[in-house]
């Protein structure tokens, strides 16, 4: 399996939990959860035994309901059906797709109080209305959200793991790469661009390097989808279908802001709540609201009305927007690779950004004010994080990013944030195709670095 830093926080959940909480991996479809649970499963215990009850038999259900009181039979049982010796202390016990049978997910307070084993649950669509209808969530439960592979995940599994190490060294250094190096970076960056970073995806590439192959992959993964929307959606099929279909072509937009208006006349923001939740919640969409007087509480002024939708993996944005016939060649990719075929790259180089960015761990905000009577005072920021700012004693700011498509570009909106916000306001980062360089507070930084935020 390739390798995933997502292992690391197994580890760290099983040291310091020592069995009083169960972990709960939630992610999109084939984002590798199961695989995940499993591996770690095999390298870390004596034994691990896993219930997959997207086709657990009615035995094994039967199990969760009829020996819920008498748990020396339930394990027996268990251990019985699935031929796995189980060891006290020493077993995982998985409950993968824990969404088909919610039940599962609710007897965890008593199997953690019970304290012989150890419980890992993965699902997807883990938080919809009807797989949490009549439970009663367990506290003992804490969750971690698995993202499709970040760019260094796919440096590593390409065998580039001294590129990566080289990366990650010059931004601790703020010192640039040699151009050589940086060259490599951003063709490598493209190819990652384009096969993104499902795990399926990215080991069909480095099985064959074809992206035709990989995007075949991809193609099934949307089509997985969309059953999902389709089965799972209920009342707001048609919406959360419909916000699905236009992602591409919202973000190709210069302001990459969801006009809801396009999806009719009528169209209101409050009728599609509920369908931008749902993609979210189904980690098929990352979402990026607008705060609207930034401060280190991001979250306080956020504006959900004014919302960026970006696709959670940018590969499965380039299938999604190239799937106007039933494959796309190879030729396709590898023009789009080499720049020889125009695409709308602001749309590819902001919907990585977002994904890197949530990858690492932060939430998603923009800064958008539009002055129709002055059009000096608009301002239109990317992305906002908090981050420690050295010039403030190590406390937190906010910092602006600006994400570049291009080499050539202006920072009005950067100059007119820094002017607004004043101290409220920590480094500020320009994102783009162009080497590392740090003048003052503005920081310019290769495309390959924005997952070392």
């Amino acid at each position: 399996m390739l390798k995933r830093k997502a292992y690391q926080r197994l580890l760290e959940w099983k040291q310091k939990s020592k069995g009083s909480t169960a972990l709960l991996v939630e992610g999109a479809r084939r984002v590798g959860k199961s695989a995940l649970a499993q591996e770690f499963g095999a390298n870390e215990y004596a034994a691990c035994l896993v219930i997959d009850f997207s086709s657990a038999p009615d035995d094994v259900i039967g199990y969760f309901t009829d020996m819920r009181n008498d748990l020396d039979a339930f394990f027996m049982y268990l251990s019985a059906y699935y031929r796995v010796r189980l060891f006290e202390r020493d077993t995982l016990i998985v409950f993968d797709e824990v969404q088909a049978f919610p039940k599962a997910r609710e007897s965890i307070k008593q199997l953690v109080a019970d304290g012989r084993y150890d419980y890992m649950e993965t699902g997807s669509l883990v938080s919809i209305r009807k797989n949490v209808k009549d439970i009663l969530i367990p506290s003992e439960e804490r969750s971690f959200r698995l993202n499709p592979f970040d760019f260094e995940e796919f440096l590593w599994a390409l065998q580039e793991t001294a590129l990566a190490n080289a990366i990650a060294d010059s931004y601790a250094r703020m010192k640039p790469l040699p151009v050589s190096l940086h060259r490599k970076a951003m063709r490598l960056f493209r190819e990652y661009m384009l096969v993104g970073g499902m795990p399926q995806a990215v080991s069909k590439y480095v099985e064959t390097k074809s992206f035709e192959a990989v995007d075949e992959v991809k193609r099934d993964i949307i089509s997985l989808y969309r059953n999902d929307i389709a089965k799972h959606a209920g009342t707001a099929t048609r919406r959360v279908t419909s916000i699905f279909d236009t992602i591409a072509g919202q973000l190709s937009r210069h302001e990459k802001r969801f006009n809801i208006a396009s999806l009719g006349k009528n169209a209101r923001m409050r009728d599609y709540e509920d369908a931008f939740f749902w993609l979210s919640d189904a980690f098929i969409t990352n979402d990026c609201f607008n705060s609207t007087d930034p401060s280190i509480g991001l979250k306080i002024n956020e504006d959900r009305a004014t919302v960026k939708c970006y696709m959670a993996d940018t590969g499965l944005l380039v299938t999604h927007a190239l799937a106007t016939s039933a494959s796309t060649p190879e030729s396709i990719y590898r023009d789009i690779l080499l720049e020889k075929i125009g695409v709308n790259e602001g749309m590819l180089t902001e919907n990585v950004v977002a994904q890197e960015l949530r990858a690492q761990g932060h939430d998603l905000f923009f800064y958008s004010r539009s002055d129709r009577e002055n059009a000096a005072l608009n301002i239109e920021i990317d992305f906002l994080i908090v981050a420690r700012y050295a010039n403030a004693a190590m406390r937190s700011r906010v910092s602006p990013l600006e994400v570049k498509s291009s080499k050539r570009y202006r920072t009005v909106s950067l100059d007119k944030f820094k002017a607004k916000f004043g101290k409220q306001v920590g480094a500020q980062y320009i994102i783009c195709p162009r080497e590392l360089s740090v003048d003052g507070d503005r920081i310019t930084l290769p495309l390959y670095m924005a997952g070392c935020l």
